[in-house]
């Protein structure tokens, strides 16, 4: 659990106070009820959850990354969330061939992609199981409408012949809706890449709600980058550096922010032992929000900081005190080659009822 951090706006500001309103185009771009959470986390934590960077503008800035920098390429031949599914794939295929509780084959299992993105890190998996007859359907879950349109033109381009669905859902606030999952005598691999774990702004909470949407016979696999994370070097690499380039300026701009008044400061950050990108303030700014229709003025500083993007890399004691507090126990994991990343393979605790 990420420790709230709160402030108060309770001093007057100076004259010299910029007022913006933010976009309305943010109303076609959140619910609701996103924008009050936004809005709540902007004021509370200073910070934008980084899940809001994958919707609207941010689906496309995403998916153009991913193209350019993490899809193997003669220059970039590996991609590590691929690899591993492929060293990872045996153990994974063989868990259904006889049910833990009888005799019973399981031959076909549902996929459930959550944060799918664009399904490409799937794709040698799901072939080698349409293969195997193996599919029974694939699930793409996101928060971001923009990057389920982009799932779904390409996995239905790469795999006509395996049903597909897409729905919106945020893992970090609700488990996944029963009648998403329909069939609980079909085993489900749940599947969590991109090392979003490490992104999520409460990762307990994301946890506990993969667990409460698993069965005991259901395994839920996911990566995550593995290391120290006050040794990061300082250096931007990959995501930190070209994503979060993107989101930056997207953020801003839907939020009003002039250019000159701010700046883009990566860094790590001792509360919440992750490395962090962040929009420093450099005048004092009131956000009103009442055009999107959220009756609140959001004050924010001059040398003030608002997080968009943070990883948490694990270390594994830590990560498996992580899974047992959520109620889900490890059955098997694997590192790459650099010891850099790790995918780990879970289930429902056999301590905890479904």
């Amino acid at each position: 659990m990420i420790p709230k951090k709160t402030y108060s706006n309770s001093q007057p500001f100076p004259d010299t106070t910029r007022l913006v309103e933010p976009s309305l185009e943010l109303n076609s771009i959140f619910s609701h009820a996103e924008l009050l959470e936004l809005v709540h986390s902007l004021e509370l934590k200073r910070e934008i959850p980084l899940k809001y960077g994958y919707k609207g503008p941010g689906g496309k800035i995403w998916h153009s990354f991913y193209q350019k920098y993490l899809i193997p390429q003669w220059f970039q031949p590996a991609n590590v969330e691929i690899d591993l599914l492929q060293d990872n794939f045996d153990y994974i295929n063989s868990q259904w061939l006889t049910s833990s509780d009888s005799s019973e084959n399981y031959q076909r299992i549902n996929i459930i992609d959550v944060g799918a993105g664009n399904s490409y890190p799937v794709k040698k998996l799901i072939s080698r199981l349409v293969k195997l007859g193996r599919i029974n359907k694939y699930i793409a879950l996101d928060i971001s409408q923009e990057l389920l349109n982009v799932s779904k033109a390409n996995f239905t381009q790469w795999f006509p012949q395996v049903h597909f669905e897409s729905y919106r859902v945020d893992i970090e606030n609700t488990p996944i809706s029963p009648e998403i999952l329909e069939s609980e005598d079909i085993p489900k691999i749940f599947l969590h890449l991109g090392v979003t774990i490490g992104n999520h702004q409460d990762r307990s909470k994301a946890l506990q709600n993969f667990r409460h949407s698993m069965n005991h016979n259901d395994l839920l696999v996911f990566t995550n980058e593995i290391g120290v994370n006050s040794q990061w070097d300082g250096i931007p690499r990959g995501g930190l550096k070209y994503h979060v380039d993107g989101i930056y300026r997207w953020m801003t701009d839907k939020l009003g922010i002039a250019a000159e008044d701010c700046q883009l400061v990566r860094k790590y950050d001792t509360i919440t032992d992750s490395v962090t990108a962040n929009i420093k303030f450099h005048r004092h700014y009131a956000i009103n929000f009442r055009q999107l229709g959220i009756d609140k003025t959001v004050e924010v500083l001059a040398d003030e900081e608002v997080t968009i993007w943070r990883h948490h890399k694990h270390q594994i004691p830590e990560l498996m005190e992580e899974l047992a507090t959520a109620g889900l126990e490890i059955v098997h994991y694997s590192c790459n080659k650099y010891l850099s990343h790790i995918m780990v393979i879970c289930q429902v605790a056999k301590s905890v009822s479904t």
